[in-house]
């Protein structure tokens, strides 16, 4: 048996002996996984392909999640009926794990990973967390197994940062692992991490792998069987999912068909599927093992040793858990055991540590069906931007405003059992140790930035709500076109200016542009401040010594239809305001009503419909408020004059976001018509006098409308010299009785009005 890599990259190390039986089958969960014993030279040769992807260093075994001893039981009874079996990974193997290997740099992780006998693993984006130079001169030094990437380059090269494929030779017939990670790679870590780095189309960068593995030339390390190992995964487990239009569909159909099987990752979802394609045995895997080690799986290959063409392929998928019983049993001696729990105790000791107390529950939003929901604001994600603001502020004393992602929010923080926050519980929010970094926004990019929060175009990342700190507010419009969603924005109840400067702090990943959000990467002044979040939370708890939540929003929604008139809302007009965004989502207590003034006039009121969202989104907390402008408003007293007041939104958990809005009011108006007679006699002539004074002696100007009965019969334009009166001679009336009225259609400054009617008799 030989091992290949490509070969610009050292073949791996291996600290582990492959155990050889002649067994033909083994019992492995809820069935049994047939594999072929030594077999005669003229019959199929058979290799196990065993697959895991998303681990994220879950070491631990804690149901539906196995825990590295427990895998490697499972591959190992694999190994030890077929030697011909190979133990690989679409990435995300470290990154994003739980605390026991997080603390300890995920040295835990790789070490067991090592024993379990992991040999090749695609680079997940997970891997590239704490940078590029991390990847290359710590974990991939520290692990056994070889990390491939065939789309990602070292910038401005042909050169692939990391091995594009990966060999392993069976006697005569060879197995080709070629890698690829997520093409969404810039915006899921840190920029200025993998400032060296170029990543590349997928299907390109593969295909060409491909090629290379099959062209002959054995300096490309020839491959007879080739395996996709790609860190990108199907949006549902559904057949579809892998065959539509989606981007990973795309990949699926465009992928060479050189290429036999491809294992996935990245949307951490369990599926098996064969889809059609044009290689050896018409239907190519495509398969996905979901996450944290709860289930692997195990790809049968059949192989004509003599003619290098693929029979068969058939994978099946394994759970480590069903319901609470374990199926791979783990002995109490278990050497791979005995690290985890070497692990636990160095854990145990580190994440014990008490930081201070919290005096109720600082949660993550929520979904209707109890998921993280990454686009409702939380206390937590505005309680990290709180500690970081006052963090940064130690190095940077500049520093007005901070902003945290979602996704760098890894876990509740609950008050349950005694309201202590220890070390650990700290560390499973914010597991990625990024360092706290100050730059320079204008107020406009700082809009830019609350604007991408809907991610642009294409992504596959839905709404992100920023968390932000205490002081800065700001009010949206949900239903607005992008690029002008964001209503208001103040720092300490002051209209941020958008072309002045403002100090802002964030984490690593968001400072050069993570999760799309590029104006914050486009930040001037930049400066590291060396805190860890983590760190910076410590500090922070240590100052404060207890920490209660923040109830009130700190943003909200409000659609408001367009004002009736060119000068805005007019006082006593009435409107509906769509309201979102005022409560939040969890244990919270709840905000049951919301009030509306109007230039600090009460102008309505509504409960608040706390259904929770379905999809990802900030509309928790909704109500359809109807106001009426208020008279009295302070500067209306100046008829048509314009003003800009506060519209002004309450709940009794303290939000209070104002709105500016524009109101005027008109002048009250009386309207008179006086006929020249009242007795008239048919064909003569009659003249109507119209009358209309305004309140406060306002100038009347606009029409007047001169009626008999429900019948226009004559209309006047008064003008500004008119002083408010014009005569108007009326048609020819017929013989009998005509009720005849006026009405002024009003103007921008004068309300309209009717005169009472005056009866002409016409004989």
């Amino acid at each position: 048996m030989r091992i290949r890599s490509h070969p610009d990259r050292p073949a791996p190390r291996r600290r582990r002996l492959i155990a050889v039986a002649t067994a033909g089958a083994l019992a492995l969960g809820g069935g049994v996984i047939a594999v072929a014993p030594a077999q005669a030279a003229d019959e199929p040769l058979e290799i196990n392909l065993v697959t895991v992807n998303d681990f994220h260093g879950r070491i631990e075994a804690a149901a539906p999640v196995g825990g590295i001893a427990a895998l490697a039981k499972a591959v190992d009874g694999i190994r030890s009926t077929n030697d011909r079996t190979v133990f690989a990974a679409a990435g995300d193997m470290i990154g994003a794990s739980t605390f026991t290997s997080f603390i300890q740099q995920d040295l835990p992780t790789i070490d067991t990973l090592n024993d379990a006998g992991l040999e090749v693993s695609a680079a997940g984006n997970h891997e590239f967390d704490k940078g590029w130079l991390d990847l290359r001169d710590r974990v991939q030094d520290a692990a056994d197994w070889e990390y491939i990437a065939a789309n990602v380059f070292l910038k401005g090269t042909q050169e692939t940062a990391l091995s594009e494929s990966w060999v392993k030779d069976f006697g005569d017939v060879s197995v080709g692992f070629i890698g690829a990670v997520t093409e969404e790679l810039p915006s899921l870590v840190s920029p200025g991490g993998i400032t060296e780095l170029d990543v590349r189309p997928i299907v390109a960068s593969v295909n060409g792998a491909a090629d290379r593995l099959t062209d002959g030339n054995a300096a490309n390390g020839e491959a007879d069987v080739l395996v996709l190992l790609i860190h990108e995964g199907a949006a549902n487990t559904s057949y579809a999912a892998v065959t539509d239009s989606s981007a990973f569909a795309q990949i699926v159909s465009g992928a060479s068909p050189k290429i036999n099987a491809i294992v996935s990752g990245h949307t951490h979802l369990a599926y098996n599927h064969e889809v059609p394609y044009a290689g050896d045995t018409g239907q190519r895997p495509v398969i996905s093992s979901g996450q944290y080690g709860e289930k692997f799986s195990n790809m049968v290959i059949q192989v004509d040793p003599a003619t290098k063409t693929v029979l068969s392929m058939d994978n099946t998928v394994y759970d480590m858990y069903v319901g609470t019983t374990p199926q791979y049993p783990v002995p109490a001696d278990d050497p791979i055991l005995a690290k985890v729990n070497v692990a636990k105790a160095e854990a145990a000791v580190q994440g014990g540590v008490e930081l201070g107390k919290i005096t109720a529950d600082f949660n993550r939003a929520k979904l209707a069906a109890g998921t993280e929901n990454r686009g409702g604001e939380s206390t937590l994600g505005n309680f990290v931007a709180d500690a970081q603001l006052w963090s940064a502020r130690r190095t940077d004393p500049a520093t007005q405003i901070a902003f945290m992602n979602p996704g760098g929010l890894r876990a509740d923080m609950a008050f349950a059992p005694d309201g202590v926050l220890t070390y650990k519980e700290a560390a499973d929010v914010q597991s990625f140790a990024n360092t706290l970094v100050t730059l320079t926004l204008t107020g406009d990019q700082i809009r830019q930035a609350l604007e991408q929060q809907w991610q642009p175009a294409g992504a596959q990342r839905p709404f992100l709500k920023l968390g932000i700190s205490k002081g800065f507010e700001y009010a949206f419009d949900p239903a607005a076109a992008p690029g002008s969603r964001i209503l208001r924005m103040t720092l300490d109840g002051v209209d941020i200016d958008p072309a002045a400067s403002y100090r802002v702090v964030a984490n690593s990943f968001l400072s050069t542009g993570g999760d799309n959000f590029g104006a914050i990467g486009q930040g001037t002044n930049k400066r590291d401040t060396g805190q860890v979040d983590l760190e910076s939370m410590v500090a922070y708890m240590a100052e404060v010594k207890t920490a209660t939540p923040d109830y009130a929003q700190r943003s909200i929604g409000a659609t408001l239809p367009a004002p009736a008139g060119a000068q805005g809302y007019e006082v006593g007009s009435s409107f509906d305001i769509a309201l979102s965004s005022l409560d939040f989502s969890t244990t919270e207590p709840r905000a049951t009503t919301v009030d509306v003034t109007i230039g600090g006039k009460p102008a309505g009121t509504s409960a608040i419909d706390n259904t929770l969202p379905t999809a990802i989104s900030d509309v928790n907390g909704k109500a359809t408020v109807t106001v009426t402008v208020p008279e009295g408003i302070t500067g209306t007293a100046k008829f048509g004059t314009p003003v800009q007041v506060p519209l002004t939104v309450t709940t009794p958990r303290g939000t209070s976001i104002e709105i500016p809005v524009t109101v005027f009011e008109r002048a009250d108006s009386s309207t008179l018509g006086i006929p020249s007679k009242f007795l008239a006699k048919r064909n003569s002539s009659v003249q109507f006098t119209t009358i209309v004074v305004a309140e406060k002696g306002t100038v009347v100007t606009g029409e007047v409308t001169i009626s008999d009965g429900d019948e226009v019969i004559a209309t006047a334009t008064l003008t500004a010299k008119d002083r408010g009166i014009v005569k108007v001679k009326l048609p020819a009336l017929d013989r009998g009785v005509h009720k005849l009225s006026v009405s002024y259609g009003g103007s921008d400054t004068v309300k309209p009005s009717e005169s009472p009617t005056f009866p002409v008799l016409v004989w």
